[in-house]
């Protein structure tokens, strides 16, 4: 049984530690405001962008000679997977629940017989999958001195893949995130980016006509690579309010956890309390009996 001394300080330190937990709920709370209403207007944006593209492709006769971008490089051999994960811990599941979408992705490609490169952006990421995929990862990309969640880290993350892509290092690319819907739930997400999928463009098919100067292929070399650092851009914002919705969430339930610990263990330290004195008026009493 634990002494009443190692009880004061086992209660002191779960009280600092809900102080903390509260504290972090605070500040995740404040932060899940700004980004939700960042991924909400976000949103529109990078829809209206695939829908233009889908227009455009949709009206080029010859797909061969199409952007690569859009068209592919015609194999399906090399696979490209973006996973983007937050840099800091605390969140609960959320991380996990991106690697657990990631990892049954990688399995059914390397099944298949095809090749895998991973490039992880955030440390979190990257720290759940050295162990298992080290050889598969290529490149790590971190944002950890950057405050809030910006374009231009997303557009350093697109050049890096449309570099590679370039380079002919991978044939489709893939990114990995989380979709925010509320507080409590948060969605794995899996969108190729690298070529449009043919089930996209059958889907998403706009209902609009547009005349396009110049021509389709003109403007789709310039709108596709901003549509890839825009869906990245996307992924990140939804990533970061996932983020704060997931830690409020898990602050919130280790408060709770913290208060019902203190609560046992204060009524531990009564009970220890209660049987030392009663201890000692029973020597007290045995003692004046035996003079």
């Amino acid at each position: 049984m634990a002494s009443l001394d190692d009880l004061k300080k086992r209660i002191s330190s779960v009280k600092s530690t809900q102080k903390i937990t509260k504290a972090m709920k605070m500040v995740a709370a404040a932060k899940l405001r700004r980004a939700q209403e960042s991924a909400e207007k976000g949103r529109p944006y990078s829809d209206k962008m695939n829908n233009v593209i889908l227009n455009l492709s949709s009206a080029i006769s010859d797909i061969e000679n199409a952007p690569k971008l859009l068209s592919g490089t015609g194999e399906d051999k090399i696979h490209l997977c973006v996973v983007m994960t937050s840099d800091r811990g605390l969140c609960g599941g959320f991380n996990t629940n991106i690697i657990k979408k990631a990892k049954l992705y990688f399995q059914k490609i390397l099944e298949e017989g095809k090749i895998l490169k991973i490039i992880t952006v955030g440390t979190k990421g990257y720290d759940q999958l050295k162990r298992a995929y080290s050889d598969n990862i290529i490149d790590r990309i971190s944002f950890k001195e950057s405050k809030n969640v910006n374009y231009f880290d997303a557009d350093k993350v697109g050049k890096t893949v449309i570099e590679k892509f370039e380079n002919k290092e991978f044939d489709v690319c893939v990114i990995f995130y989380n979709q925010f819907k509320n507080v409590i739930t948060q969605i794995p997400q899996e969108q190729q980016i690298i070529p449009l999928k043919t089930s996209d463009k059958e889907t998403n098919s706009s209902e609009d006509n547009y005349e396009f100067e110049p021509e389709e292929d003109e403007i789709l070399s310039n709108l596709l690579p901003k549509n890839i650092s825009t869906q990245i851009f996307k992924a990140m914002l939804e990533n970061s309010a996932s983020e704060q919705g997931s830690r409020m969430s898990a602050m919130d339930n280790a408060t709770r956890n913290a208060g019902e610990m203190v609560d046992k263990l204060t009524i531990e330290y009564n009970r220890s309390r209660q049987a030392a004195i009663t201890k000692e008026l029973i020597e007290i009493i045995s003692g004046a009996e035996s003079l």
